[in-house]
């Protein structure tokens, strides 16, 4: 190949990944209302954990971040991976935006697969020990679910009760998961296996109340 074929080539392809970027910019924006997602709108901050606001991105864009007592506050209680979570919250941010602001099925794909990339940034840091890995486990899990990877999600979620058995989300979910699949069976059965490691779980309480009886709505 000649050399000015071989740039007109190159100079091509860099005006495709040119137009892909910024179509992907411009279809990531798509939420009637709100700005770019890291343009951190107060409405969305103020739906995440407080700690968010204090990791790293964040404290440098969100009023109140940059407290240097609040950071090592957070950061003794954390762990020294306080300074990835950044990347969760994002992941929470980009949940909220798929089941809450977008409005259609494709945008509302796009920010639960967004999330996806941002939880695994964390998990693949973080021991096997760290306090919120159960957490993060469970909010992948349920986004694999919502995108139809029904498999891979439930994976994640008994990852996340293996990690830690007494936190209830993850069976709560996959409980749901079998519930709206029609195996009640299967779902009564995860809501026994969650109440027997946590006992005074109200929401696995109301989920098994609800299929013993589905006219019945206990309160949370």
């Amino acid at each position: 190949m000649k050399i000015d074929e071989a740039f007109r080539s190159f100079s091509a392809c860099l005006t495709l990944g040119y137009l892909l970027v910024i179509g992907i910019t411009a279809f990531a924006q798509d939420i009637p209302g709100y700005p770019a997602m890291r343009e951190y709108d107060p409405r969305e901050v103020a739906m995440l954990p407080r700690y968010c606001i204090h990791t790293w991105e964040f404290s440098t864009h969100v009023p109140g971040g940059n407290n240097v007592a609040e950071i090592e506050r957070w950061t003794a209680l954390i762990g020294p991976n306080f300074s990835a979570m950044h990347h969760y919250c994002w992941g929470l941010m980009n949940t909220n935006r798929a089941m809450l602001l977008a409005r259609t099925n494709q945008i509302k794909r796009f920010y639960l697969a967004s999330s996806i990339d941002e939880f695994d940034f964390v998990l693949r840091r973080v021991p096997a020990d760290f306090m919120l890995l159960a957490e993060i486990l469970t909010k992948k899990g349920e986004n694999l679910i919502r995108l139809g990877r029904v498999p891979a999600g439930a994976a994640e979620l008994q990852r996340a009760i293996q990690s830690k058995p007494d936190y209830w989300p993850p069976y709560a979910a996959l409980s749901d998961q079998f519930k709206n699949s029609g195996d009640l069976a299967r779902a009564r059965e995860w809501l026994e296996k969650g109440l027997a490691a946590v006992p005074d779980a109200r929401p696995l309480k109301r989920r098994l109340g609800e299929l013993d009886n589905p006219k019945s709505k206990l309160k949370r």
